[in-house]
């Protein structure tokens, strides 16, 4: 690849409002400055790129020699059109920015747009141009616009004066409804006397026109088959990666469903373990515990108050009947009779102890769960008091009715 050094001379002059190349002269011309600047940079990466302006209140450098093509496309952006081309002193001015380049090893180029008529003889052209040859600057000439009679002429003696090795190069432009980008691609000017940047060009054309080109990614692989096989390559490696990501994110969607379907199965089985658990709970809820000590207190209670006496009538009726024909058991029963009788001051004295509310309190105290001032309690003692009073009362009746008759 040539290490090169170029600077571009645009015409910016009235000439170029012209709408015969579109959309306009000066537009079309900027379209092919902003390939070559691209084409230029990309064939080498030491290579540096410049532009001034021809036309207006002078020549005017808008950037020096750069490799940053973005601050080359920049500098192209709200020029002004007006003014006549002054092509002798834009040559000279960009031999002389080339001449001041940092690279001394970069070779030099200058590439000028001419869209306008020139008004200089063809004897300062010449003089022109063996100048540029002494210095070892090469020239390519870009010829479109205006056609008078000694334009064409006049050029082509300014590149045959400095010619030197075929370095330099002109190329007429008509008029026509090829852009004018697209016309200077296939030309020395974009390849570089085969050095390569050809394809950078043509993809940039390619986009520019449209994407209308006959070939896949608007780069024609006999031209540049590395640039083609690159970008082939690149797709396919796109194409790869989308459907990659298209399938994870597919998995990915199927193991959340699956997930949401677990997820809502194992909360129905924890809502129907919650309703199980909760039914017994609510039937204790139902039945009060204080209720079921309640009850077990008066069961006990009355178990410990059973009326004696009533037991053993109960028992002498049944035994009475059964001794009327056994005079032993008749005996027998006479002396239990007795000890029955002797064993009637025991519920006396159960009754007196009853009688001491101090003393039941104590015990009631004693017992778990259970509270003596609760007034079911109360209620349940009062009325055993009152129970074991008329008993007693009873027994001594008895007593003393049994007495009265001995």
């Amino acid at each position: 690849m040539v290490l090169e050094a170029t600077m571009i001379c645009i015409d910016n002059s009235e000439w170029m409002r012209n709408g015969d190349y579109s959309p306009t002269r000066f537009q079309a011309q900027a379209d092919a400055v902003n390939l070559i600047c691209g084409a230029k940079t990309q064939s080498n990466p030491e290579n540096t790129v410049g532009v001034l302006t021809m036309a207006g209140k002078g020549v005017r450098v808008l950037v020096t020699p750069t490799s940053d093509l973005g601050k080359i496309l920049a500098c192209m952006h709200g020029l002004e059109v007006g003014g006549e081309c002054n092509l002798a002193a834009g040559i000279q001015v960009a031999q002389l920015a080339l001449k001041h380049r940092q690279n001394k090893k970069q070779q030099q180029r200058i590439i000028v747009f001419v869209g306008s008529p020139v008004k200089y003889d063809k004897k300062v052209l010449e003089m022109i141009g063996r100048k540029l040859k002494k210095n070892s600057v090469a020239l390519d000439i870009v010829n479109f616009g205006e056609e008078d009679e000694g334009k064409t002429e006049k050029l082509e003696a300014l590149l045959a004066a400095m010619n030197n090795n075929d370095s330099s190069h002109i190329v007429h432009v008509p008029a026509g409804p090829n852009a004018l980008s697209d016309v200077l691609i296939s030309t020395p000017i974009f390849t570089g006397d085969g050095e390569g940047g050809s394809g950078f060009a043509a993809a940039a054309a390619a986009a520019a026109a449209g994407g209308v080109s006959g070939f896949d990614f608007g780069v024609d692989p006999n031209i540049d088959p590395e640039l083609a096989l690159a970008l082939r390559v690149s797709m396919e490696e796109e194409r790869a990666r989308q459907e990659a990501a298209a399938k994870k994110a597919a998995e990915e969607a199927t193991k959340q469903d699956k997930g949401g379907e677990q997820q809502s199965t194992s909360q129905d089985a924890t809502m129907t373990e919650n309703v199980s658990s909760a039914a017994p709970e609510g039937e204790n809820k139902t039945n009060d515990p204080t209720d079921d000590e309640n009850a077990l207190l008066q069961q006990a209670l009355a178990m410990s108050m059973d009326d004696p006496g009533s037991s053993v009538a109960g028992r002498d009726t049944d035994m009475t009947e059964a001794a009327a024909d056994d005079q032993d058991l008749a005996l027998a029963l006479q002396l239990s009779m007795q000890d029955s009788a002797k064993d009637q001051a025991n519920p006396t004295d159960m009754s007196k102890l009853l009688a001491d509310q101090s003393f039941v309190s104590s015990i009631l105290a004693s017992l778990p769960g259970v509270d003596p001032n609760d007034p079911s309690v109360k209620d349940l003692l009062a009325s055993m008091q009152s129970q074991t009073e008329s008993e007693q009362k009873k027994s001594e009746d008895k007593t003393q009715n049994e007495e009265d008759k001995k």
